[in-house]
């Protein structure tokens, strides 16, 4: 590590790290409090909605509208009052002081993939979580087409079809669960023989296979998806190995892993997200042991607001749980409106700084 000296670019008011529904939502009431945000749109452009063709649940919106579609009426709204969208990564975020806890103070350097330097006042991340993959053929081509990693969004589409849940955590669990709903059959794949998930989700699901709605596909692995994206999913390659994981199996060359297809018209991923706020490390920011934002949470004002001042969390980069546009919306509004008054009271305290400091110093390697 070595000292070196970087000119910002420029300083703003805000900076929002996402062009997600959280951040478009939280850049919309920025720009109508006359923050001027800057929405910087991450290595996900649009977010994990992109990848969903149609969405039937985001309300005002009753015959539907595609996922890419919603993202670029937020994007409108949001530069119609002010906003500002730019490509770029957010790689570190920096308090240009600090607490003597070691608690990063405002105002942040924000240092992109491409080395250009901002730095900001306030700052909301809203940079969403990545949904894992496994990287099996046919999984690029039809990720939105059959393929998708949000039964709540998708699963109505396959009504009556037979469906494939991959996974074997509560996330699993929770999504054959609502699948039960629609498929004629809901089958889980599982490269184990025992579930990790909650005994509460394993009872349920349970209950679900002796009224015959699930199936469980033991010590099993999805190996390809095929179809296509104008008639979705066809079927898919599998295979079992009786002391699981058979795909590691597989590829050492041993001689009991059996390899099947299945006709399904739906693939579900539930192996998990990556909160993308690593960016965050080092400034105070707490974290869950899965790297989920912490906020304060609560019923008054501040609700998204980190525990390094100035900064604030929304989306998925902080709801495990939830993850549904709506939800990551209404957090964007309140981590917007959170900002706002926080750069309000510090405007009055004269705390704020008018132009960007020249000469940012920070830590970096060579």
């Amino acid at each position: 590590m070595s000292n070196h000296v970087e000119e910002a670019v420029e300083h703003r008011r805000l900076i929002i790290a996402g062009t997600g529904i959280a951040g478009l939502t939280a850049a919309i009431y920025a720009g109508r409090s006359n923050n001027e945000p800057l929405v910087l749109e991450g290595n996900e452009p649009g977010g994990q909605l992109t990848l969903t063709t149609e969405v039937d649940n985001y309300s005002g919106f009753p015959e539907g509208i595609s996922g890419p579609e919603l993202v670029n009426k937020m994007k409108e709204q949001a530069t119609k009052f002010g906003a500002e969208t730019d490509h770029g990564i957010v790689v570190d975020v920096e308090g240009l002081g600090t607490t003597e806890d070691g608690v990063d103070q405002p105002p942040f350097r924000v240092e992109l993939r491409d080395g250009t330097v901002y730095t900001t006042d306030a700052f909301i991340a809203a940079s969403g979580a990545s949904a894992r993959t496994l990287g099996v053929p046919g999984e690029d081509e039809l990720m939105g087409y059959g393929l998708s990693t949000c039964a709540t969004c998708d699963g109505a589409f396959f009504r009556d079809e037979d469906m494939l849940v991959v996974g074997g955590g509560d996330a699993a669990m929770e999504e054959a669960n609502f699948l039960t709903k629609f498929a004629d059959t809901v089958y889980i794949a599982h490269r184990r023989d025992e579930f990790r998930a909650e005994d509460y989700w394993i009872d349920r699901i349970m209950e679900k296979v002796d009224a015959g709605d699930v199936e469980i596909l033991w010590n099993t692995e999805l190996m390809e998806i095929h179809g296509t994206p104008e008639d979705g999913i066809d079927h898919v390659s599998l295979v079992r190995h009786p002391d699981g994981h058979p795909q590691e199996k597989l590829e050492a060359g041993d001689a009991d892993p059996t390899e099947f297809e299945m006709d399904v018209g739906a693939v579900f991923y539930a192996i998990g997200h990556t909160p993308n706020a690593g960016y965050l490390e080092g400034t105070g920011v707490e974290m869950d042991d899965e790297g989920y934002i912490i906020t304060h949470g609560g019923r008054d004002g501040g609700q998204t607001a980190t525990g390094v001042p100035g900064i604030f969390g929304a989306g998925d980069v902080v709801d495990h749980h939830y993850q549904q546009a709506v939800t990551a919306a209404g957090m964007g509004s309140e981590a917007a409106i959170d900002a706002d008054h926080w750069l309000e009271d510090q405007e009055r305290a004269g705390a704020l700084g008018a132009e960007a400091p020249v000469g940012a110093t920070a830590d970096s390697d060579d």
